[in-house]
């Protein structure tokens, strides 16, 4: 079993930046990947960022690519979400995900692990 923690969401204005952080504890093979997604009020779960268990590849959705940064410590066990030049559109929960994966990184079912969310607004 894998547990998976995020921090770091807060309230920051149109234009700024947030760091999230996604602490995890447990056994995690070197197929272990990791991610972002987030839901706003009223819409749908969205995938926001993956990244490989090496870090050799990352995944982006089309709206937070060139905004958004992914990157993972596994020494630290941890994988961050750079968020920059932040609107409100991006205001959401942001849930921390991860599973063994080869693919598909891009569905939410087939992550087994997922933190328990921190909130993201953004003010314009």
């Amino acid at each position: 079993q894998v547990q998976l923690a995020e921090s770091g969401g807060g309230l920051v204005q149109a234009g700024g930046n947030l760091r999230l952080s996604c602490a995890a504890s447990g056994r995690m093979s070197s197929t272990f990947a990791m991610g972002w997604f987030r839901q706003a009020p009223e819409k749908e779960r969205e995938f926001v960022a993956a990244i490989t268990w090496s870090g050799s590849a990352t995944y982006y959705a089309d709206s937070v690519k060139g905004r958004f940064t992914i990157s993972r410590d596994n020494g630290k066990n941890r994988a961050y979400l750079q968020l920059s030049s932040l609107k409100p559109e991006d205001t959401a929960v942001y849930y921390c995900v991860g599973n063994n994966l080869r693919g598909n990184y891009f569905i939410a079912t087939e992550y087994s692990y997922w933190g328990q969310g921190t909130q993201v607004t953004v003010s314009s």
